[in-house]
């Protein structure tokens, strides 16, 4: 399976915020996509809190958050057109055909489609297809760093729970 740029920080220094930004962006792409790997089906379904968060449902969560953030955001195509759930919390529940490699798979694809879909823009750019108005990318990717960070947390907690278990 490929994996997601491998730009560490460290590479980026002194390089632009833009580049900046988006290796960050790209670290915590892969240590989230990554925290499935080694794991079989039935441990990353395994629920181990009271919510909807699974190991593979943060992956699946990870996806529809690119897509709201550099589909929706970036073409103001409403999410039925994207076609992810309408709500964060629906984002969570896992069917039948969501394997680790799928979702993988997914995570990966909505990736590379963020990069293209902002592959133009500079940070200062605004993107419109937000519901608190037009919003520039480098809160975008601030936002990103956020969401995926914290992501890479919980993972790291249940991906503990499941190995130690």
């Amino acid at each position: 399976m490929s994996t997601l740029p491998t730009s560490s920080a460290e590479d980026v220094i002194s390089q632009p915020a833009q580049a900046q930004f988006e290796a960050f962006l790209d670290e915590h792409r892969n240590a989230l996509n990554s925290c499935l790997n080694g794991l079989t089906e039935e441990q990353v379904r395994r629920s181990l809190v009271p919510s909807r968060t699974t190991l593979l449902g943060l992956v699946k969560h990870a996806t529809f958050v690119e897509k709201v953030w550099f589909d929706e955001a970036v073409t103001c195509r409403p999410r039925a057109e994207i076609g992810i759930p309408a709500t964060p919390d629906e984002s969570f529940i896992l069917d039948d055909g969501d394997s680790i490699a799928a979702v993988q798979r997914a995570h990966q694809e909505a990736c590379e489609a963020s990069r293209r879909a902002t592959s133009s823009l500079g940070q200062d750019d605004l993107v419109h297809g937000n519901r608190r108005g037009p919003l520039p990318l480098r809160w975008v990717y601030l936002h990103m760093l956020r969401e995926l960070a914290q992501h890479c947390g919980h993972a790291d907690i249940l991906r503990e729970q499941l190995i130690n278990s």
